[in-house]
């Protein structure tokens, strides 16, 4: 009997030698697994080479003017004649920053004051209507915007803030109405004030969340008020997070075109007011590109301004992620 079980087990031994073996569950999960994740590497990557392509295409077509004309010429002139071959980025240049500062300057004041309340004073009711209603602002198109800009923001500034303005500070070249027509730099900062406010409110909330709770129980056990530990505890762990939020609104309102050209005005000179007309860069850029393209150069000097917005907001965005990122490693690891 003994030799017999021998026999068949070597029988079964050399059997199962001569067949190919299959692979295991656990080997076809771990191969599933691999494909999967190379899949969504591969999709992740897209926005990175999507960004990679339009970066190369536009420096590709800004070549010829800028190859033509030095930087200093092109940055730093202030005549914009294409027919001419002048092409001075100066006022439009001047007009985006004016506008982009104005417009954060007047956003983060009302945002920090609502982060603070939603983090720090808002009961999970109010915390839970509020992120809604910041949503739907986000999700509203830039030209409604525009449309409720022309309707009551530059009547606003025509008959309210300009007179105002030239009364009680019209000695003052920031405040001084040089054209009262509503139309300028303040109406289409108060718009871009109103677009970006969400998108810096959510990410100051995000960043005042990754305060540890335990330092505000620390705070207030030796006595400190609420609005103390705010001040004393809070804000000092956050700084860096609310200046990153900032530059992310910052990133936004540059790119900004359809709104701010239905309220700035347009005109291509550089403001010395906040109640001058201006002219960014996306709104030339908008207005112009299809326009007169048989002019020489006129292409490239176009695409030269997406290039040098597109260059100036992928440092913001860079910037500010980082810093954003870092705070919320922060939260993760306590």
């Amino acid at each position: 009997m003994s030799q017999q079980k021998q026999t068949d087990t070597d029988k079964s031994k050399f059997q199962t030698e001569g067949r190919p073996r299959r692979p295991s569950v656990a080997t076809k999960r771990s191969r599933v697994d691999q494909n999967v994740r190379r899949t969504f590497l591969i999709i992740t990557l897209l926005p990175l080479f999507l960004i990679l392509i339009v970066t190369v295409a536009l420096v590709i077509r800004s070549w010829p003017i800028l190859s033509t004309y030095s930087l200093k010429d092109l940055f730093l002139g202030s005549i914009w004649r294409p027919d001419k071959g002048l092409f001075g980025f100066f006022p439009y240049i001047v007009a985006t920053f004016w506008v982009t500062t104005v417009g954060v300057v007047l956003a983060v004041p009302p945002c920090l004051l609502v982060s603070i309340y939603l983090a720090e004073y808002a009961q999970a009711k109010t915390r839970s209507t509020a992120k809604p209603v910041l949503d739907l602002l986000a999700a509203i198109p830039p030209v409604v915007y525009g449309v409720w800009g022309l309707l009551a923001i530059v009547p606003f500034v025509d008959k309210g803030l300009a007179p105002l303005s030239d009364r009680w500070l019209g000695s003052v070249s920031l405040f001084r109405v040089n054209q009262p027509t509503g139309f300028g730099i303040l109406a289409a900062s108060i718009v871009l004030a109103v677009m970006i406010s969400p998108l810096i409110i959510s990410v100051m909330y995000e960043i005042f969340s990754t305060v540890p709770n335990d330092l505000r129980h620390a705070s207030l056990a030796v006595g400190a008020t609420q609005w103390q530990t705010i001040r004393t505890i809070v804000l000092p762990q956050v700084a860096p997070g609310i200046i990153a939020a900032i530059v992310l609104g910052a990133s936004r309102a540059l790119g900004e075109t359809i709104a701010v050209l239905m309220v700035v005005g347009n005109v291509p000179k550089v403001p010395t007011s906040i109640f001058d007309a201006a002219y960014p860069l996306p709104a030339l850029i908008a207005n112009n590109y299809g326009d007169m393209m048989s002019i020489p150069l006129y292409d490239s000097a176009l695409l030269t301004a997406a290039l040098v917005l597109l260059i100036v907001i992928l440092i913001f965005n860079i910037l500010s992620m980082l810093v954003i990122q870092r705070m919320l490693r922060r939260k993760w690891a306590s």
